[in-house]
């Protein structure tokens, strides 16, 4: 999972894409880039944070009125700073490109690449493929003039070759800033547009919040496999190509996106809010009476404010957190997660000593963290703790870009909610039913494949086991 932002106007956009980044650091912290094009190329990326990659002078230098950025969290490839993103290409047309999601049929696509002799596949990054693919399907199309029309053809044609998750930007070289979906529309993407003097900026991005703080009017959505090409003189094309069955993830509004972010008509948190609402059945089917409800900071406050009101019983914030902490579940290691949970929170004695605590967190996935989480608790002085996921039990691996691809990692695969509660040391387990979050967004197709193992995608049953080695070896060069 990886955030995106793209922008064309009539002046540099460097320093907007950094400050729009930043809405976006909740998405990826493994590293950081820009691209942007004037008369050439300008590129800068490293490993880190926004702010730790770019400074004033570095954004002065990346001249150029379109532009592309994104932040990086590692589920394809590795953590080394040349996988870090945008990728571009000078030949045969000056591309550069950025994505959020996962290629699922990598390994096919890369024993096509190379088969290529015009071509090396030089990382490990799925980027680099369906840069190759793109820019291939382009100069097939090398037609003059040159329209719209011939980017929406590369683009379809690329979908029908590209398996998996992907929301992309793409800057080609005096011609225009590009926007494309998967065929799923797996991944969000939104378009925006700002009045400047006599013509308009448009700009795109993973989440509204990163748009509407730079003073975009949203536009719209990005549809199932749609894509969106402003071309230089600021004109606005849109086709719909490859479609399919959308899917989109049902993760983006249980846990990666800000609160204040729009999907398919659905606020994060007032879908967060509703999730929690329904929680509450769960609690009367176990006949269980919290004294108070706390949440794991920070994504779970909605779901347990919700849940609290919906059962009559007070909520409290339970932990102090350290906000200078990164999000663990996006560490690469185990230890590194394990740390930043005692690093990250500290229950507040007063609020949890000799109650029965109903705790709440986005979702449950190798259980590590939840069972340190119910540790501090019990350290504060818990008489029983009920520990309660937002997300229905996790069973089967990620393909579309979230790290949950080994399924031995996955608690819930093997063990059942009550063997899942005491393999954390829970008085008792609570999990969201599918049914139930399949009613609160009952408008909205939705991607719940780690639940239900039913995955949108074509040749998903081999692309699991190349996902799942790519993992395995991904986490060992990690842990060195």
């Amino acid at each position: 999972m990886c955030g995106i932002i793209g922008m064309i106007g009539n002046s540099n956009v460097a320093h907007e894409l950094a400050f729009g980044l930043n809405m976006l650091q909740h998405r990826g912290q493994d590293a950081a880039g820009i691209l942007t094009f004037g008369d050439r190329f300008r590129l800068k990326k490293g490993c880190g944070l926004v702010d730790q990659v770019f400074d004033g002078a570095t954004l002065d230098s990346l001249s150029g009125n379109m532009g592309i950025g994104h932040v990086r969290y590692a589920t394809q490839g590795s953590n080394e700073q040349s996988e870090a993103q945008p990728f571009y290409l000078n030949y045969p047309f000056g591309i550069g490109m950025v994505h959020n999601g996962n290629v699922s049929n990598f390994s096919e696509l890369a024993r096509q690449c190379r088969e290529d002799e015009n071509h090396i596949v030089e990382s490990t990054n799925d980027l680099e493929l369906m840069l190759y693919l793109l820019a291939n399907e382009l100069s097939k199309r090398n037609t003059t003039p040159w329209t719209a029309s011939d980017v929406f053809a590369a683009v379809e044609a690329s979908q029908k070759q590209i398996f998996g998750a992907y929301a992309s930007l793409a800057v080609i070289a005096k011609r225009g800033l590009l926007a494309f979906t998967d065929p799923h529309g797996i991944r969000p993407l939104t378009m925006g547009r700002r009045k400047e003097g006599n013509g308009w900026t448009y700009a795109f991005a993973s989440e509204t919040a990163s748009l509407e703080v730079l003073g975009f009017e949203i536009t719209r959505e990005l549809m199932p496999g749609e894509a969106i090409f402003v071309d230089t003189a600021g004109e606005v094309h849109s086709k719909l190509l490859h479609q399919k069955k959308p899917a989109f993830c049902v993760f983006e509004y249980i846990y990666f996106a800000r609160e204040d972010a729009v999907f398919r008509n659905h606020v994060v948190a007032e879908a967060r809010s509703a999730m929690g609402k329904t929680l509450a059945h769960r609690f009367r089917e176990k006949n269980l009476s919290p004294d108070v409800v706390v949440d794991v900071p920070s994504s779970a406050y909605f779901f347990a404010e919700s849940l609290a009101r919906e059962l009559g019983v007070p909520y409290q914030p339970g932990f102090v957190k350290n906000k200078y902490v990164g999000r663990s579940f996006i560490m690469p290691t185990q230890q590194l997660r394990s740390r930043a949970v005692r690093m990250k929170l500290n229950p507040i004695a007063s609020v949890v000593k000799g109650k029965k605590i109903a705790v709440v967190d986005d979702s449950l996935v190798r259980g590590t963290t939840s069972e340190r989480i119910i540790q501090l608790l019990r350290e504060g002085g818990a008489k029983e703790i009920y520990f309660v996921s937002a997300a229905p039990p996790i069973k089967h691996p990620c393909i579309y870009g979230i790290d949950m691809s080994i399924r031995t990692e996955l608690l819930a695969a093997t063990l059942s909610e009550e063997q899942v509660g005491k393999a954390i040391g829970a008085d008792a387990m609570i999990y969201q039913k599918l049914s139930d979050i399949e009613q609160v967004f009952q408008d909205v197709g939705l991607c719940h494949a780690c639940f239900s193992g039913e995955y949108p995608t074509e040749s998903a049953t081999a692309d699991l086991k190349f996902v799942e080695a790519e993992r395995m070896t991904h986490k060992k060069q990690n842990s060195h």
